[in-house]
């Protein structure tokens, strides 16, 4: 574990964002962009804490921080020490330069479309989320509601379009993040669209795109849990089921940038039918829809076929906690599954920690006692401990800042590195 920082053992600072890379771990990286991510991580550090972590000379630091002040980047920050008040010279230390750029960050989903604008450091400026009808977009209907609800959170922050240095932005489905290309999507009609190419012209900012479990993936390390975690995965259950991978705290993304499809790994051949088209998924059995098609067959709930998912998950669900059989049945079904499948992810990659993160962890029947007990027993049986498991049951703005910091990191890796380097990374 890394030790404290300078804003912790102060009591007072910036919280940082961003990978707590422990030292001397990752050197492969140019030592501008290293030095760079080591301020920003700590949140406020001095500069000889940044060569010790770093394994460089205090010389070579220097040299590096006053390159990056000058660009406006970083800046040196005056902060006492605890206990020292009116005594000596207050100690300089380096942060990140909150308003030397500020990004936004989208997600785009079946039930809502949400945003953030967070600034350099990567504090919250504004937010703004709108509901939108069930279904798929066409393109530019998608296009008009990015540019919508950009419009919308710029004018909560106070701030024009053209202020923003980047936009992330994050969809359900098989994303190549690299090429920009969405392959397939639940809300888009068509499939290989070009969304970063086309928003962006739309826009007239930089755009990212990526799956939206790698965002809730880059949102746990750069804010949350993972921060200081080497190694993690993320599940999320909503619409459908996902996951997000880090390694050496980095998110792995697969050759084609369309790894980690946990939801579309098969758990039954011939099985249930998939939104994706495939039968067998494991997401075909307990996402949000396969759930409401249990309810509508296992309670006869043919006459609430015009309700929306939603609210029928809500009554299967009370049903559920008033003893109904049936309906205790469904979630318990989707349990065992959703067992089969974090038993393939400890068995494959042996996670320090993973998160369950979604809307449906507010149904606590998908991770009973009962299916974490059904998933150490399909686990390899080692005799050491089975990875932790946490539950993020947070809203759709978490996704809205793993957008946020995808947009943040194409912003700060192409000012820190080079086009050959960026190209060989």
């Amino acid at each position: 574990m890394l030790p404290k920082g300078p804003m912790e053992e102060m009591g007072e600072g910036r919280r940082g964002c961003g990978p707590l890379i422990p030292p001397l771990s990752d050197s492969l990286r140019p030592l501008r962009q290293q030095v760079f991510e080591r301020v920003r991580a700590a949140g406020l550090i001095p500069r000889v804490q940044v060569a010790k972590d770093l394994g460089v000379s205090p010389a070579s630091v220097t040299t590096i921080t006053q390159e990056l002040i000058e660009v406006g980047l970083i800046e040196e920050v005056s902060a006492l020490r605890e206990g020292d008040q009116g005594r000596g010279r207050p100690a300089v230390l380096l942060g990140v330069k909150a308003g030397a750029h500020r990004v936004a960050g989208m997600k785009l989903s079946d039930r809502e479309h949400t945003a953030v604008i967070v600034d350099f450091a990567g504090n919250l400026i504004a937010d703004d989320v709108i509901p939108r009808r069930p279904g798929p977009m066409t393109i530019p209907e998608m296009l008009a509601a990015i540019e919508t609800l950009l419009d919308r959170v710029c004018a909560k922050a106070g701030l024009r379009r053209e202020e923003l240095s980047s936009v992330g932005i994050g969809v359900p489905g098989f994303v190549d993040s690299v090429a920009g290309l969405v392959m397939w999507s639940s809300v888009l009609t068509d499939r290989a669209v070009p969304l970063a190419a086309a928003a962006q012209g739309r826009l007239g900012i930089p755009v990212v795109i990526d799956n939206d479990a790698n965002l809730v993936t880059l949102a746990e390390l750069w804010f949350g849990a993972g921060r200081r975690l080497a190694d993690f995965a993320v599940v999320t259950i909503e619409h459908g089921v996902g996951m997000g991978y880090v390694i050496n705290h980095r998110i792995y993304r697969g050759t084609q940038g369309l790894g980690m499809e946990l939801g579309h790994t098969k758990v039954q051949l011939d099985g249930a039918l998939c939104r994706c088209g495939q039968r067998g998924c494991l997401e075909a059995y307990i996402a949000d829809y396969a759930l409401a098609r249990e309810a509508t067959t296992a309670l006869n709930w043919t006459h609430r076929e015009g309700q929306s998912i939603s609210v029928l998950l809500e009554s299967l669900y009370d049903h559920a906690k008033a003893g109904n059989t049936a309906a205790r049945s469904i979630f318990r079904r989707a349990g065992r599954y959703l067992a089969v499948g974090l038993s393939n992810v400890i068995n494959l990659f042996d996670p320090a920690l993973i998160i369950l993160s979604g809307e449906r962890m507010r149904y606590d029947y998908l991770y009973a006692q009962e299916t974490l007990a059904e998933m150490d027993a399909l686990a390899i049986q080692t005799g050491r401990p089975r990875p932790p498991i946490e539950i993020h049951a947070w809203g759709d703005l978490l996704w809205a800042h793993g957008a946020a910091a995808l947009a943040l990191s194409y912003v700060s890796e192409g000012i820190l590195v080079p086009a050959r380097e960026m190209a060989a990374q």
